[in-house]
């Protein structure tokens, strides 16, 4: 009798956990899988004092290792981030902290950037004065589920920080949240094509008629994958997809690797010249760097010819993510963010373009210290969009391509997506910008700058590991 109550008991407490876990909204995991989530929150929770019992560390994990995830969650949620008895990271540069650091009220609000030129060869109507420098990179809906486009949408707005579309398009879920937008064009051209699939001017001055849409953005190259282009698989090709994109749903969606109209650095000037006459709005290209000499001949051809200039690039490293894309790219294809930053930043001085272009890094920059970093190299701007997957609960489950992602942040199944809360997932969208904004500009007092727009390189230092030990030299 005794033991059939106590079966009865457990039984309804299970009920009662069931119900509670389907009608919170805080935790997508306990929404979509409710009690049996638990074991990871519990894994999570002890894991930090069970880790001294085994041999992997917080730091061993990939693409993103324990220490930088939780870094994110716990900003997401708005809760410390202080850390106890020394750090576990074994850095590869260090920043050079002043004698004596900004006081408190020396401090000075981050003054923004202006993108794109009022007067001059290469105007535009309508230059965008970008409030931060930290901002959501490109991520396409269908790559991401309409919840999560949603999320970081509103988030955007609540932070005062841009997002860029990514190359599928703009959609309804973009614009509902009312925060600034970057259109960007793909290589296909979704969104902004006619039934050739050739680029149409009336499209874009439809899509730039949205006050919303600031800028707009020329893709080349991704990081993850560069000389490919995008890959959508069939499976997340839904009908309201295809609408948006102009393509038959059901099918895989395949973008060209390159532009067919864009083979060479003259007519990438008059595509951008083009895009920048027509919307009136300034416009920028994101690439990949291969062969730094690329950058130098552009770069020449923008100071001879200003009115081909971009208003802004975003460099992208090699490390960079995405939903599905061919392993030998991935791994092997691309200068890395710590290469390719110093190059063009260091070219765009030479000619003269420090003031013409802005540059955008990208590339595993979701932490303070790589933003920080960055921002000492000579990016005006950094983007993240890993980052701000993982501040919407993503867990790195390695299931973006399958549609079958637990947290509904890529999902394609009803059931899954409906996990995601996007009222809940924009704050945490929203702190997690402003909480790096916080800590990149501690950062720069301690180095002793009023704000972050005064980073240079003289301000980090890279630290060289060999068999005698540690070595320290200027970047």
């Amino acid at each position: 009798m005794l033991f059939s109550g106590v079966v009865v008991l457990v039984c309804l407490g299970l009920v009662a956990l069931y119900i509670h876990d389907k009608r919170q909204t805080q935790h997508t995991i306990l929404r979509n899988f409710p009690v049996l989530g638990h074991v990871r929150y519990f894994a999570e929770t002890w894991g930090e004092y069970m880790r001294q019992y085994q041999y992997l560390p917080d730091w061993a994990e990939r693409p993103f290792n324990r220490l930088e995830r939780s870094w994110v969650y716990r900003s997401a949620k708005g809760v410390s981030n202080l850390v106890s008895f020394g750090s576990e990271n074994v850095p590869t540069f260090v920043f050079r902290n002043a004698a004596f650091p900004v006081l408190d009220e020396e401090k000075k609000s981050y003054p923004g950037k202006l993108i794109g030129m009022a007067t001059g060869p290469g105007a535009c109507e309508n230059p965008y004065p970008a409030r931060h420098f930290f901002n959501i990179s490109g991520m396409s809906y269908g790559a991401l589920s309409h919840a999560a486009v949603s999320a970081l949408s509103k988030g955007a707005k609540l932070a005062g920080v841009w997002m860029s579309t990514g190359e599928g398009g703009l959609s309804r879920f973009h614009l509902e949240g009312g925060g600034d937008i970057i259109m960007q064009i793909g290589t296909a051209k979704y969104g902004v094509r006619d039934a050739q699939g050739e680029l149409s001017d009336s499209r874009l001055r439809e899509i730039a008629a949205y006050p919303q849409v600031r800028m707009f953005e020329v893709k080349l190259a991704q990081g993850a994958k560069p000389g490919k282009g995008g890959v959508l698989p069939g499976a997340k090709v839904t009908a309201e997809i295809a609408e948006i994109r102009g393509i038959p749903q059901g099918q895989d969606s395949i973008s060209p690797n390159r532009h067919r109209d864009i083979g060479n650095i003259a007519e990438l000037g008059a595509f951008i010249a083009r895009v920048r006459s027509v919307t009136g709005k300034p416009v920028g290209v994101k690439f990949v760097v291969g062969d730094p000499q690329f950058v130098d001949e552009w770069f020449a051809h923008c100071a001879a010819h200003p009115e081909h200039c971009p208003d802004y690039v975003q460099v992208d490293g090699g490390e960079g993510g995405t939903g599905a894309a061919p392993a030998p790219l991935a791994d092997y294809v691309g200068l890395p963010i710590t290469q390719a930053l110093p190059y063009v930043a260091a070219l765009r001085l030479e000619h003269g373009l420090q003031e013409r272009i802005r540059i955008i890094a990208s590339g595993k920059l979701l932490t303070p210290d790589k933003v920080a970093w960055a921002l000492c190299m000579g990016a005006d701007f950094v983007s993240s969009a890993r980052g701000f997957m993982f501040s919407m609960g993503c867990i790195q489950a390695m299931k973006c391509a399958t549609g079958r992602c637990p947290t509904g942040v890529t999902a394609v199944e009803p059931r899954l997506i409906a996990g995601l809360d996007p009222a809940d997932k924009s704050v945490r969208v929203s702190r997690y910008a402003r909480r790096m904004i916080d800590e990149v500009e501690m950062i720069a007092h301690s180095c002793g700058l009023t704000d972050a727009s005064l980073f240079a390189p003289r301000h980090v230092t890279e630290i060289e590991r060999g068999v005698g030990g540690f070595r320290a030299h200027a970047v």
